[in-house]
């Protein structure tokens, strides 16, 4: 079934996904093809007992009836043309490799070997592996830094007109909207100046999918001028984990360079049921979302009237807006717990472990919590009386917990381009001896997932003690060969 767009926004009630598999599910037929469990026939007894069984007679492959992910013309084609128009996109792709297959097509679709692309530093592994794999070489941007908070912003626009200013050979600007504690840079500025330079703005926005919904939250990338953006749907509505949705507005990118790079990147497998929650998960929104939201605003703002009134925590608030800083998503709480004598690493598995209450992400100074439309009334007061208890046994110290380096890391400039850092011969060698040596491997604490070393990074004595430090602290550190950090991989004669 094909829609006009006329009557795209009349038919948003509808289902086409999860409609198919329903159908499909309840039908008899003697099945010869994958996958083998043959409709939850043979999965295995401990896995039925903890799903049942009824999931698995939608876990369905490509049959004719469920179109094709690549070549969508049927349901896929319908679920995706009514995301578009509930999103504000010209075009939508469904990703069921999460953001991080969605912003590695962004990169394929619009930069190949030797080009450049303007991006902050801050910004996640998945854009380090699409520099890998594209062959495309980053221009780093700084991005503002609050060092009391310990938090990094967004970049301002004057920093991009800058950057393009002396790289006038740019492909295409990336930009982190919100980044993980829901801090907004002024895209809307951004967006103007990359088109004046004719490039596309990419735009991270992982975190941002509810933000075309209601009014009261930062307005979407797209609505500001961006020509893509990838949304990770399961962080903040009602999808599945691994759902997610890439959007396109505009001409600047091409969609079948698009279509294309997500070939290489999503499953030719792809699961029905990741695909159909993203279905409802955009009829729910479209539906229901501004009330769905406004519920979740109250909650998050009770969460932040009372916790900021607790002794020893501070919550990140509007009033922080300045240079980086334009929007803050209020459904986001950033809890400053430095006046306990705590790190957020120690705070956060107090919380884990005796109090009933895991955070989305803890770091040094602070943690970050999602508040979404999954949460309840019951599930903010338990936090807030997590933290009440939390200062209660925790001796006030004289001065608040400090740190022996200084924020942000800096790092120095490129030795070689991740790809060919990334195929580089290497060598493992002490972690004392590799000061001065150039990376040959992503090292980030996840999550955020933001590389600390990065292929064709020359590694230094800072980024070394804090990797050192965090991991003391109980940070997980991902993507190093040894675990224990004793040794690095190096490029061989570097």
């Amino acid at each position: 079934m094909k829609l006009s767009q006329d009557s795209v926004w009349h038919s948003q009630s509808i289902t086409p996904l999860i409609e198919t598999l329903r159908t499909l599910s309840q039908q008899s037929r003697a099945a010869f093809y994958a996958p083998g469990h043959k409709g939850g026939q043979g999965i295995p007894q401990p896995l039925a007992t903890l799903l049942g069984a009824t999931v698995f007679r939608s876990d369905l492959p490509e049959l004719p009836e469920l179109d094709n992910l690549f070549a969508p013309s049927g349901t896929i084609k319908q679920a995706q043309t009514l995301a578009a128009a509930a999103f504000g996109a010209d075009q939508t792709w469904f990703l069921v490799n999460g953001s991080t297959c969605g912003i590695i097509a962004a990169i394929l679709a619009t930069c190949g070997t030797g080009d450049k692309i303007i991006v902050p530093r801050n910004t996640h592994q998945s854009f380090i592996a699409g520099l890998i794999l594209s062959g495309a070489v980053p221009v780093f941007i700084k991005s503002e830094y609050d060092p009391l908070w310990d938090l990094p912003y967004s970049f301002t626009p004057e920093a991009l007109e800058d950057a393009l200013n002396q790289n006038s050979d740019v492909k295409a600007v990336l930009m982190v909207y919100p980044t993980y504690h829901g801090i907004c840079g002024d895209i809307k500025a951004i967006a103007e100046i990359t088109h004046r330079h004719d490039i596309p703005l990419l735009v991270d926005e992982a975190h941002g999918a509810h933000f075309a919904f209601h009014p009261s939250l930062p307005p979407c990338a797209l609505s500001m001028g961006a020509d893509l953006a990838v949304q990770s749907t399961h962080k903040v509505l009602g999808a599945m984990t691994q759902a997610s949705m890439l959007h396109i507005k505009g001409s600047r990118v091409n969609p079948q360079r698009i279509s294309q790079a997500l070939q290489l990147v999503q499953s030719t497998s792809p699961s029905y049921l990741l695909l159909a929650s993203l279905d409802g998960a955009r009829q729910q929104m479209a539906l229901q979302g501004e009330e769905l939201l406004d519920n979740t605003i109250k909650l998050a703002q009770k969460a932040r009237d009372e916790i900021s009134q607790i002794k020893g925590l501070s919550v990140l608030n509007i009033d922080k807006l300045g240079l980086g800083f334009h929007y803050l998503d209020p459904t986001r709480l950033t809890v400053n717990v430095t006046a306990l004598g705590l790190s957020g690493f120690e705070v956060d598995e107090i919380l884990h472990q005796k109090l009933g209450v895991t955070a989305e992400l803890p770091m040094l100074s602070h943690l970050a919590f999602i508040v979404s439309i999954g949460n309840t009334q019951k599930d903010i007061n338990q936090l807030i009386k997590a933290f009440q208890t939390l200062a209660n046994i925790t001796p006030s110290p004289p001065h608040p917990i400090t740190y022996s380096y200084p924020h942000p890391i800096s790092h120095p400039p490129l030795s070689l381009s991740p790809r060919d850092a990334f195929f580089a011969l290497t060598e493992m060698i002490s972690i004392e001896d590799s000061i001065g040596r150039i990376s040959g491997e992503l090292i980030c604490p996840y999550p955020p997932g933001i590389p600390v070393l990065m292929p064709g990074e020359i590694i230094t004595q800072e980024a070394i003690n804090y990797l050192v430090y965090i991991q003391q602290l109980g940070a997980n550190i991902t993507g190093c060969s040894d675990e224990t950090l004793n040794t690095l991989k190096v490029i061989l004669f570097s």
